[in-house]
């Protein structure tokens, strides 16, 4: 299967109903069905990671800009040790919701090879972009396309 094929088929299986209750499996971290409609921004995050330092206060500034237009910024953590998460997020505040996978479900079902790595999911659950890392000097361009994408409907 190529990797691009594997993606769609991992977040067609993230947009069917969700697992049983009872059910333990990368489903069960996120269930992007509930976001059906709305613009998800996908990253993927560890506490290691410096140019995640540098992303977490756009991703704020990102969803204070563009939440009431139907953005929704979704943080996934891969550390393996909850305290070291906690740490970097007293240092640098999240205003968008934190998904904790220290079991890396997410990052193998998405193919993440590198921290950061993002996704840009449109209303219909399609993916529009993939982002590996983090460059200051690119957020302008990546902010226009997100832009693009949340006010498109």
């Amino acid at each position: 299967m190529r990797p691009l094929t594997a993606l769609l088929a991992a977040l067609l299986l993230l947009f069917a109903k969700s697992p049983p209750a009872d059910a333990s499996s990368a489903g069960d971290l996120l269930d992007l069905a509930a976001f059906k409609g709305q613009v998800v921004y996908l990253d993927f995050w560890a506490s290691w990671c410096g140019p995640c330092r540098e992303s977490f206060p756009w991703m704020n500034h990102l969803k204070g800009e563009l939440g009431h237009d139907g953005l929704v910024v979704i943080a996934v953590n891969v550390d393996r040790e909850r305290a070291e998460a906690d740490r970097f997020l007293r240092e640098h505040p999240a205003q968008f919701r934190i998904v904790y996978d220290p079991d890396g479900l997410l990052p193998e079902k998405f193919a993440v090879r590198g921290m950061p790595t993002s996704f840009l999911i449109d209303r219909n659950g399609h993916v529009q972009a993939r982002h590996e890392g983090f460059l200051l000097r690119d957020r302008d361009a990546l902010t226009q396309q997100i832009r693009a994408v949340v006010l498109a409907h």
